[in-house]
Formats: C-alpha cells, sequence, structure tokens
C-alpha cells in the first residue's frame, strides 16, 4: 500500500437532506394509481379539445409540435424522476429547490406552482358546469351550481384519504385513454378502408393536397408551441404522488419512462391520425376534433361520449390540482413560507388546510366567472401558464444544482438518470424562455400574459419580506 493511498483524505460523505414537510403521510398509492397517474397528467383537456383550434391553425405540422413539447416534458418528469428516487418526497420540486437553492428558492417554486393550480382549479370547475349544461337534464341548473357540485364532489374524495383520491384519478384517467384507445382502432380502420367521412376520404391525399405539412407555412406551428406546452401541464404530477408511495424506488421508473411512448401513442399518434382523416380546415375552437369526426360518421351519441370524455377530463384536473397543491402547501408551511393552516393534517393523513386553500380559490373562480366572463377571465386563466412554465424551469434548475454537488462528491445520483445532463436542463430551460418570446409574439393574451410577469415578480418580493422572520426563525429550530 502506498503513501499517497495512506494520507489521502477521505471524500466527503454524502449527506441526506431531511424535509419536515415528508412526515405524516400513509403511503397508500399503489403501482396501478402511479400508472396511471402519469398517464393521466400527461393526456389532458389540451388534446380533447384544444386540438381542433390547433389543427384549423397550424395544419397537420401540429404533430410536430406535440412531439417537441413532449420530449421537453419528458426530460422534465425524468430530471424530477431522478430526484425522487434520490429523495422520495411529498413537497417534490418545492422540497428539492429548498435543498439546493435554499429557503428563497423553495417559496419562489411553491407559490409559482400555487398560481399555476389555483387558476387551473377555476378553469376546471367552470370547464365542468359548462360541459354538464350538455346534457338536458341539467340545461335549467345555473351554472355556479354546477360549479360548486363538481368542486363537492372532488374535494370530499381529496379530504377523506389519499387512497380516495388515487383511485378517482385512477378511473378519471382510464376514462381518457380507453376514449383515445377506441379513437385510435376507430382511425386506423377508417384510414385503412378508405371509408368516406362526410364525403371525405381518408388518406395521405389530405395533407398533399391542402397545402402539405406547412399549410400555412412554419411560422403558426412555431406559435402554437406555447398552447401545446400547457396540454402537457400535469406531468409532474407523479412526482409529488411518489412522496405517498411504497417502494418508489421500483415505481416511478416504470411509471416514468412510460410517458414518453404513451405522450407519443396519444399525442402524436392522435394528431396524425387527424390530419388523415379529415382535411385541417374541417376542424375548428369551437368543437374537439373528435367529436368532429365522429360526427361527420354520423355516429349517432359520439357528441354526448366525447362530451363524458371532456367532463372526465376537466375533473381529472381538479382532482390533480387539489391533491399537488395540498402536498406542496404543507411542505412551504412547515417551513414558514406558507399559511401556518395549510400545514395541519387531518385524521385521514390528508393536508386538509392545504387542500381547503385551493378549493377557496376555486369558490372565488366561480363568483369571476360570473362577473367577469370573456377576455378578463381567459386572461387570469392564462396566469397559470406562467405558473407551468416556472414549475419546470424550478426542476430544471434543482436538476442542475443536484447534478453539481454530485460531481463534487457531496451527493450520489441514483442509478435512474435524466441522459445526457447537464446539457439537458440548459436546453430545457433555453426551450421554455423561447415558449415566453412565442406567447408575446403571438399578441393578444398571451402577451398580456407576459405583461403580468413583473407583477408576479413584484408579488413574490413583497410576500418573501413578509414571511422571511418567520422561515429564519423556523429554519434555526430544524437545524
Amino acid at each position: 500500500m502506498s503513501d499517497r493511498t495512506l494520507t489521502e483524505a477521505p471524500a466527503p460523505a454524502p449527506t441526506r437532506h431531511v424535509d419536515a414537510g415528508d412526515e405524516g403521510y400513509s403511503k397508500d398509492l399503489k403501482s396501478r394509481h402511479i400508472n396511471m397517474i402519469a398517464i393521466g397528467g400527461a393526456i389532458g383537456t389540451g388534446l380533447f379539445l384544444g386540438a381542433g383550434g390547433r389543427l384549423a391553425g397550424a395544419g397537420p405540422s401540429l404533430a410536430i409540435a406535440y412531439a417537441v413539447c413532449g420530449v421537453f416534458a419528458f426530460f422534465v418528469v425524468r430530471a424530477l424522476g431522478e430526484l425522487v428516487l434520490y429523495r422520495p418526497s411529498s413537497g417534490a420540486f418545492v422540497s428539492y429547490a429548498r435543498e439546493f437553492m435554499g429557503e428563497k428558492g423553495a417559496y419562489t417554486a411553491g407559490w409559482l406552482y400555487f398560481l399555476n393550480w389555483s387558476t387551473t382549479t377555476v378553469a376546471d370547475i367552470t370547464a365542468a358546469a359548462t360541459y354538464a349544461h350538455f346534457w338536458s337534464l341539467f340545461t335549467d341548473v345555473p351554472q355556479w351550481v354546477l360549479a360548486f357540485i363538481a368542486l363537492a364532489i372532488v374535494l370530499t374524495a381529496n379530504l377523506i384519504s389519499v387512497k380516495y383520491f388515487g383511485e378517482m384519478e385512477f378511473w378519471f384517467s382510464l376514462v381518457k385513454v380507453a376514449a383515445l384507445v377506441v379513437f385510435l382502432i376507430v382511425g386506423i380502420w377508417l384510414v385503412a378502408t378508405s371509408h368516406d367521412i362526410g364525403g371525405s376520404t381518408p388518406g395521405l391525399g389530405n395533407i398533399t393536397d391542402n397545402g402539405g405539412l406547412f399549410p400555412s407555412g412554419v411560422l403558426p406551428m412555431l406559435l402554437v408551441i406555447q398552447g401545446v406546452v400547457f396540454a402537457y401541464a400535469s406531468v409532474e404530477l407523479c412526482g409529488v404522488a411518489a412522496g405517498e408511495t411504497e417502494n418508489p424506488e421500483k415505481i416511478m421508473p416504470k411509471a416514468i419512462n412510460s410517458i414518453m411512448w404513451r405522450v407519443g401513442l396519444f399525442y402524436v399518434g392522435s394528431v396524425v391520425l387527424l390530419a388523415l382523416l379529415l382535411p385541417y380546415t374541417a376542424y375548428s375552437s369551437d368543437q374537439s376534433p373528435f367529436v368532429t369526426v365522429f360526427d361527420k360518421l354520423g355516429v349517432p351519441g359520439a357528441a354526448g361520449i366525447m362530451n363524458l370524455v371532456v367532463l372526465t377530463a376537466a375533473l381529472s384536473s381538479l382532482n390533480s390540482g387539489l391533491y399537488s397543491t395540498g402536498r406542496i402547501l404543507r411542505s412551504m408551511s412547515l417551513a414558514g413560507s406558507a399559511p401556518k393552516f395549510t400545514g395541519v393534517m387531518n385524521k385521514g393523513k390528508v393536508p386538509y388546510g392545504g387542500v381547503l386553500f385551493t378549493a377557496a380559490f376555486g369558490v372565488a373562480g366561480v363568483g369571476l366567472n360570473y362577473w367577469m366572463p370573456g377576455e378578463a377571465f381567459e386572461i387570469v386563466l392564462n396566469l397559470a401558464s406562467i405558473g407551468i412554465l416556472g414549475t419546470w424551469a424550478m426542476v430544471m434548475i434543482c436538476s442542475l444544482f443536484f447534478w453539481r454537488r454530485a460531481q463534487d462528491g457531496l451527493v450520489e445520483r441514483p442509478a435512474y438518470r435524466l441522459p445526457w445532463a447537464p446539457y439537458t436542463q440548459i436546453v430545457t430551460l433555453c426551450f421554455l424562455v423561447t415558449v415566453l418570446i412565442l406567447m408575446w409574439c403571438d399578441g393578444g393574451v398571451g402577451r398580456t400574459t407576459v405583461m403580468f410577469l413583473p407583477a408576479i415578480a413584484a408579488a413574490l418580493v413583497g410576500g418573501w419580506f413578509l414571511v422571511r422572520t418567520r422561515v429564519a426563525a423556523l429554519a434555526a429550530t430544524h437545524h
């Protein structure tokens, strides 16, 4: 043995961060729940409803936009997956931001995420009420009553236990996936048999005879990317759910890896099929593209069935939002950067304070929708997009800091890793900045949303000055 070996200083032992917000949860989410949460998070109303207007605007090139955004969504969830396997936490990226960026980072990550979901909750209950009005049974019921009923049902399930949340999300996701699988099978059969659809013959001709992949040029496809990103808004949900899962080391890699092929199959596959079935000009923002196809086929009841699916997608999103913000707010509350009551647990081991706090914004949203219809409501909804971009950016910045610490030997990266680090994180962050620029270039509501950024930044700074003393006091007691 050489002298050098004897005198060499030992490498610093990897240290494991402990987060107060991770204690007290029951580990009731099973593998099937996590798998469905992962799929359900990646399939939202953005596909069922939003794809129609985007197809009409960008043409078949929409499939490219979905593919590009899907790759970056996968990078985000893969980076989060690596952090989850390093240390599962119900505080997810807020907890990781605290470890790698300090309390300011955790505070910023948490409130940006809350901005996303509190505004999305408003949209979800309004959407659920609007979809319910489709059936004659509910036509005469005032919209705010239906919105309250939707909120009450999902809120009750969330407050009982995490098992109820998991069960609801499992069935909501199953409905969405089943609807897409049926559409893909029917669509492939229609293309293969060249079956007439409302006077149009399915096939490549619907693309080549109508201006090709880019009928209006490349710019519409680029501008539509900012809308497509938000269709993937809930992919980070399985990272939050990992904190209430038995054996996340076994379950998480499978669930996260499956997101990639499911995104490819469901999103890109659906859009390619839609473009093959009808000319892009046949679609519109007023109707789900799937309903358009079945309507033109003359399938009775298709619109009603599809309406049930989009109602399910809205309720699934509401369910996810109440669940995840409850956990994130508890992590922040125990560190001092969110109100004290949001950290309180009930007998079912649910952080009901945080869940009710988010639900309160939903109730306020019913009033907002009543008093300020039209563009004002749309702007509030668009604020969610800033929250999503901020959350994704925070995940990638945490991932970068984690990689840096691993290089210094301070932490150990798990075997399940984000590939091509640190370039993946840097490229993804550049992509997110590009989305902001595209929102500005698109004008209208997108530009107004970007103009809200200084106000959001000012609110975050002001809020930090209000909570920093409590945060410092609690940090001192934890160390």
